[in-house]
């Protein structure tokens, strides 16, 4: 898959024939290819190619967007003309607006990000291969009745972002991977879960056989749930889902959200909102990251930098346009679909990670509960105030005492956060990669 650098020069020189004063384009080129499996026989085989054109063009600070699945020269022609009469009638935005030229330029190389597998993709018989290997460890598993799906995939995708500006680069990256969601029981006792894994690299995937093996040993985990006391208790995030906590942080410190004045984080700019000792940070040029890029949507060049140090907020996630509203500058952000303009965005998010494994925090939590999965939420963006429908295991005198579901769990993120205590369990294949971590005081209820 090849980047389309011919399609955003004509569409930005339409545009600018067309009457813009001032244009962007990002070309989405596309393909993948999906199998999956139930009951030992093919269900679903997808294949798909495509390619899409954003455009978005200023008139002073009227700004407008539109998109198109078709790049030939006259729809594009019609695209800019379309976008221009759209920009005219737009309200004004005095933030709108283009990256300073100044500040692009100076990527990162994207071959030393190594984000496109140069092997061949696996073929469709490869991948069904791989789907029914999946499935047959999930139902060896003593207690699974079946398979719901068994599911591989293989796809890439070329990123080309171009501006009147100057700007113009682009990077592909390919991914891969395999998804099982086994049932276990019987009847009304029925319990689901899952597991999956993806990577840039094929090389870098884990068996088949150890991802249906994980879903299945998940699944009969989760039978014959019962309910908990009702109380304060500490809750120990298990891996899969301690992310969440992390992502209402990235959320609270999204420069849209900050700049709408709606972000319970937004006056607390250089204070403690961690514990003492642990970093957040984002780093967009990890080697085969599942979020590694060169540069963002605005063409700002990609750098490593600390949203949380030592505890202390450092910064606000931003683009340009929300940069502007704070009086900042952008930190390289920008992201961006075709058919609207950019916004802030995180890519590879790390946290520190503690010395302890999850079964350490376990014991030290003597009792409480471990969550491994939510079901909806209700979360104040302004507040903070936290709540969210859960299911996991109960945990008495250190240990795993029996699973648990249809549960509440509630708080307050500032106070939350405050309190976390990280494992070392972190997943380093994840866009945010996070640590099972332990958090005091939540209310539980059933």
């Amino acid at each position: 898959m090849t980047a389309d650098t011919d399609t955003a020069t004509a569409l930005l020189e339409a545009a600018v024939k067309a009457g813009a004063e001032a244009a962007d384009v990002v070309v989405l080129a596309e393909s993948s290819v999906g199998i999956g499996v139930s009951g030992g026989a093919l269900e679903e085989a997808e294949r798909s190619e495509g390619r899409e054109a954003g455009l978005r063009v200023l008139i002073g600070g009227r700004q407008a967007c539109v998109s198109s699945s078709d790049t030939g020269a006259d729809a594009l022609t019609e695209m800019a003309e379309r976008a221009v009469a759209l920009a005219r009638e737009a309200p004004d935005d005095p933030y709108a607006g283009l990256a300073d030229p100044a500040l692009i330029g100076g990527y990162p190389d994207a071959v030393a990000l190594d984000m496109e597998d140069p092997a061949d993709p696996p073929t469709p018989e490869a991948l069904e291969a791989m789907a029914r290997a999946a499935e047959d460890a999930a139902l060896a598993i003593e207690g699974v009745a079946q398979v719901e799906q068994a599911s591989a995939s293989t796809g890439r995708t070329a990123i080309t972002v171009a501006a009147t500006n100057g700007f113009h680069g682009s990077y592909a990256r390919s991914s891969v991977g395999v998804g099982v969601s086994a049932i276990a029981g019987a009847g009304l006792g029925r319990e689901r879960d899952f597991a999956g894994e993806s990577r840039r690299h094929q090389s870098d995937m884990p068996t088949p056989e150890w991802i249906g093996d994980r879903a299945g040993r998940r699944a009969v985990a989760a039978l014959n749930p019962r309910k908990t006391p009702a109380g304060a208790y500490p809750v120990l995030y298990d891996e899969r889902v301690s992310l969440g906590l992390v992502m209402h942080l990235l959320s609270a410190v999204n420069g849209a959200s900050v700049a709408r004045g709606s972000s319970w984080l937004k006056d607390r700019m250089g204070e403690q909102v961690l514990p003492d000792g642990i970093d957040v940070w984002e780093d967009p040029l990890i080697a085969r990251g599942s979020a590694s890029r060169p540069f963002d949507a605005e063409g700002i060049p990609s750098a490593k930098r600390a949203i949380v140090e030592n505890g202390m907020l450092k910064r606000w996630v931003l683009d340009c346009a929300s940069a502007r509203k704070l009086g900042l500058q952008t930190t390289g952000n920008a992201r961006r679909s075709p058919s609207a303009p950019p916004s802030p965005g995180t890519t590879n998010v790390r946290i520190t990670q503690g010395e302890r494994s999850r079964e350490d925090l376990l014991r030290d939590m003597g009792t409480g509960l471990l969550v491994t999965s939510f079901i909806g939420s209700s979360i104040s963006p302004t507040t903070g105030s936290y709540s969210r429908g859960a299911s996991g295991f109960w945990v008495e005198g250190g240990e795993i005492a029996y699973p648990v579901n249809e549960i509440t769990v509630a708080g307050t993120l500032p106070e939350m956060l405050k309190t976390l205590v990280p494992a070392n369990d972190a997943d380093p294949h994840r866009g945010i990669s996070a640590p099972s971590m332990l958090v005091e005081g939540l209310v539980i209820g059933a």
